[in-house]
């Protein structure tokens, strides 16, 4: 028996907020073609789409909406079984599900859901629910879509939104359970770990390659002095992309640098889970945020009452959303990479290659760490709800004895 092909349900936050099906004739077509629960199921995750994206990041958002969309489309296309009558063991067969979808439901890059064409949203016919893309570092992109398995993160996001999901059914009156949060426990797929974590971070030389490649950039062209201030940021300030993003509901400024009565400066964050943070800012980061200040034409240091946007874009107005921000970062990366790569070997400049934007925040932390920095001064920087968190992610110290003193066996 063919499998059915998937199609999406849900758009982005904002046109989820003004969608009208006679907008997207897929799937007004495909509600008025399949049995009525389809409809009522679509409507019950638009309204807990709706509330997450009211009370939550666009990330959490973006993260429950694409699992809530698999969810229903399994629940439609493969189960045909409406959700308010599953129990465990549905939920352990949408596990397996997960584990090990049809090929022709994995997809090879990031889509949009719905084009755009003659004034109506149309589903993208090249739109997959699951993604399996090959690592930056892979020379080689050809990828067999049936090697795709989820990571235990990727396993466990699941299992949180459908238990959230239910969770709202349940607030709601639609459900009177919640199977998902009982087969949780017995998801053959999860796996006790009891790695080593490996903290996706650059090495100190790694760093200084990216440092140096940022500065001769900006020095060569001052355009890229943007680079360099961002770069700078992320790793000595301990940023997320996002926390230097033009967002909804908040817009970084340069006058969200401040000082105290010591003369000390800090930065306003608006950070994960819509908290207010100020983070420490050294001396040491000073000159890079006088050079990029001074590159736009402002004084040297901000205000209280400088309303100049934090990182600002070359063309039109307004800050920077992550996603430009990140095409940034990635062509400094590239550039370091090359320059590293002639310099040392291909085998030392690899992790340039792999490495994301948030590598940054991991690099400049755990160096912190190294340098003997208190964990709670650090974990208040970073953000983190606990110190736990801080000492369960950055804190290798006792690994690194353990691989030190495992160096000492010997084979005779």
């Amino acid at each position: 028996m063919a499998i059915p092909k998937p199609t999406p349900l849900y758009p982005t936050y904002i046109e989820l907020r003004d969608l009208t099906l006679t907008d997207y004739p897929t799937l007004s077509t495909l509600f008025t073609e399949q049995p009525d629960w389809w409809f009522v199921h679509w409507q019950w995750g638009k309204s807990f789409l709706e509330y997450t994206g009211r009370n939550k990041s666009k990330h959490t958002y973006v993260r429950f909406r694409n699992e809530v969309e698999r969810f229903l489309l399994w629940s439609f296309l493969i189960k045909e079984t409406s959700i308010d009558d599953y129990r465990k063991t549905d939920i352990l067969e949408y596990a397996d599900f997960c584990w090990k979808p049809p090929v022709s439901w994995v997809g090879t890059s990031s889509l949009d859901r719905f084009i755009l064409i003659d004034g109506f949203f149309k589903s993208n016919n090249k739109w997959r629910p699951y993604k399996l893309q090959a690592p930056k570092s892979q020379s080689n992109k050809t990828i067999d879509k049936k090697k795709y398995r989820p990571s235990q993160q990727t396993l466990t996001a699941s299992f949180t939104a459908v238990i959230a999901f239910y969770k709202y059914l349940m607030n709601e009156e639609y459900c009177v359970g919640n199977p998902a949060q009982i087969a949780k426990k017995d998801c053959r797929h999860f796996i006790t770990d009891s790695q080593v974590k490996e903290v996706k971070r650059l090495s100190e030389v790694q760093w200084q390659y990216v440092l140096d490649t940022a500065v001769e950039m900006a020095d060569d062209n001052s355009i890229y002095e943007r680079n360099l201030f961002v770069i700078a940021s992320l790793k000595t300030l301990f940023l997320r992309i996002s926390e230097l993003s033009e967002r909804d509901n908040w817009s970084p400024t340069m006058g969200h640098f401040w000082q105290d009565d010591d003369e000390n400066w800090w930065l306003k964050i608006f950070g994960k889970g819509r908290k207010l943070r100020d983070t420490t800012v050294p001396p040491d980061f000073m000159p890079f945020l006088e050079r990029y200040r001074l590159s736009r034409n402002l004084s040297s240091f901000p205000t209280s009452s400088d309303n100049s946007v934090l990182v600002e874009k070359i063309r039109g107005q307004g800050g920077m959303s992550s996603r430009h921000l990140r095409r940034l970062v990635q062509d400094t990366f590239d550039r370091a990479f090359e320059k590293m790569k002639t310099a040392e070997s291909e085998k030392k400049a690899v992790k340039l290659r792999e490495a994301s934007t948030h590598w940054l925040r991991h690099t400049g932390a755990s160096m912190e760490i190294e340098r003997g920095r208190a964990l709670k001064d650090l974990s208040e920087d970073l953000g983190h709800a606990s110190m736990a968190t801080t000492d369960t992610v950055y804190v290798q110290t006792e690994n690194k004895k353990r691989a030190e003193s495992g160096k000492k066996r010997k084979v005779i």
